[in-house]
């Protein structure tokens, strides 16, 4: 399975959003990651339309997260980056060629579409069992206690390259 780099760049945001105390410009999290701007821009903006995100705007706007980020999935985030579809989708190759299986001895999907669901379904309850607070703890265990602390120091400080409007 493939995920865009927007799921990356989506996650690593909530994350780092469950560190600050006030709304953060897009363009201060564009730099905290070093990425485009415009690019984390459309991100944002995908996970606002989802509600994980909302924008305040004005000279103290960005993002913030919705809700406490123990109630974020990552699962809710890759469905809002990538969508809700399948990774995989049965296209029934059993029915063409030469040898075709009749479409009334296809009346249940077939076994390598049963499992790619099986696996799809067990992909899945994994990322929702995963909230984003559980990432922001992972981050503090991989790198130190201080790490989120630091993050939100980070934040709450002057902003070398944001524009002078810090709107989201």
């Amino acid at each position: 399975m493939k995920l865009s780099g927007g799921v990356e760049w989506a996650l690593h945001c909530c994350v780092v959003l469950t560190s600050a105390t006030e709304p953060v410009p897009a363009a201060r999290l564009a730099e905290l990651h070093d990425v485009s701007a415009s690019y984390l821009a459309k991100q944002l903006q995908v996970l606002s339309r989802a509600d994980l995100v909302h924008s305040v705007q004005g000279k103290a706007g960005g993002y913030a997260l919705t809700r406490p980020p123990a109630e974020i999935t990552v699962l809710d985030v890759v469905t809002a980056i990538d969508g809700p579809q399948p990774a995989f989708v049965c296209t029934e190759i059993r029915q063409r060629g030469p040898l075709a299986a009749p479409p009334e001895a296809c009346t249940r999907p077939c076994a390598i579409s049963r499992a790619m669901a099986t696996a799809d379904a067990a992909w899945r309850a994994a990322l929702q069992a995963i909230s984003v607070a559980d990432l922001a703890t992972s981050v503090n265990d991989d790198y130190g206690t201080g790490t989120m602390a630091s993050i939100r120091t980070w934040l709450s400080g002057p902003a070398e390259h944001a524009p002078a409007d810090s709107s989201a």
